[in-house]
C-alpha cells in the first residue's frame, strides 16, 4: 500500500502540468503475478516520475544520495527500497543481496542499467549487474523503453520545459529460458539492443 501511495505521489508531479503528456504502451505486457528484474534506460531524473505511471509493484535501486533528501529518503527508506554508492564495492556487495532477497521474497526490481543518466539520450553501456541478479534468481526480465524526458529536465541543469510529449513503452518480457546460456556481458548488450531500437532519441 505505501508503494502505491508512492507512485500515486509521484505520479501526481506529472499530472499538474498541463504541457506534460505521459504516454504507457504495453501496460499489459507486465503480469502482476510475476517476479521481474525491470531494466530501462535513463534520460532524465523525471524518468523516476514516468516509470510511476507503470502502477505495478517493485522495488527500486537507487544511488544512496538519493535517500539522504528529506521526505523523499525517508519514504524510500519506508518502501525498503535498495540504496548503492556507486564506486564502493562493500556497497556493491550489498545491494546484490537485498535484491536477491527481495526477488526472493517474490519483489520484482526497477533498475536502470546504464547506472547514470544520458546527456544526449542515446544509451549509454549496460552495467551488469542487473542482468547477473536475473540470471541468479532464475527470473524474467522486463525491459522498458523511455523517450522524451531528456527534453523536460535535462542532465546538469534545473531548467525545466512546460510542454512535452513523453513515451514508456513495455517490451516483452525475457524468461530465464532464453537467456540461461548468455554470460552477463552478452545479456546485457542483448537487452541494450532491444531497448536501443525503440528509444526515440538513440535513432538521432
Amino acid at each position: 500500500m505505501l508503494h502505491l501511495y508512492t507512485l500515486f505521489w509521484s505520479s501526481l508531479y506529472l499530472w499538474v502540468v498541463p504541457g506534460w503528456r505521459v504516454k504507457v504502451l504495453n501496460r499489459h505486457k507486465i503480469d502482476p503475478k510475476e517476479t521481474y528484474v525491470m531494466v530501462s534506460n535513463h534520460q532524465s531524473q523525471i524518468d523516476i516520475l514516468v516509470l510511476s505511471n507503470l502502477f505495478t509493484h517493485f522495488k527500486w535501486v537507487s544511488k544512496i544520495e538519493a535517500f539522504k533528501i528529506p521526505i523523499i529518503g525517508w519514504n524510500m527508506y519506508m518502501n525498503h527500497y535498495i540504496p548503492i554508492k556507486r564506486g564502493d564495492k562493500k556497497s556493491i556487495a550489498r545491494m546484490m543481496s537485498l535484491c536477491n532477497k527481495a526477488i526472493q521474497n517474490r519483489n520484482s526490481l526497477m533498475i536502470f542499467p546504464e547506472g547514470t543518466r544520458s546527456k544526449t539520450g542515446k544509451l549509454r553501456t549496460f552495467k551488469t549487474g542487473a542482468f547477473s541478479i536475473a540470471l541468479n534468481n532464475k527470473v524474467s526480465i522486463l525491459p522498458i523503453a523511455i523517450s522524451g524526458t531528456r527534453n523536460v529536465l535535462p542532465k546538469d541543469t534545473l531548467m525545466f520545459t512546460s510542454r512535452c510529449d513523453m513515451e514508456v513503452r513495455i517490451l516483452d518480457p525475457i524468461p530465464y529460458q532464453e537467456f540461461q546460456h548468455l554470460e552477463e556481458e552478452n545479456l546485457a548488450e542483448e537487452v541494450r539492443q532491444r531497448i536501443g531500437a525503440l528509444v526515440q532519441e538513440n535513432q538521432e
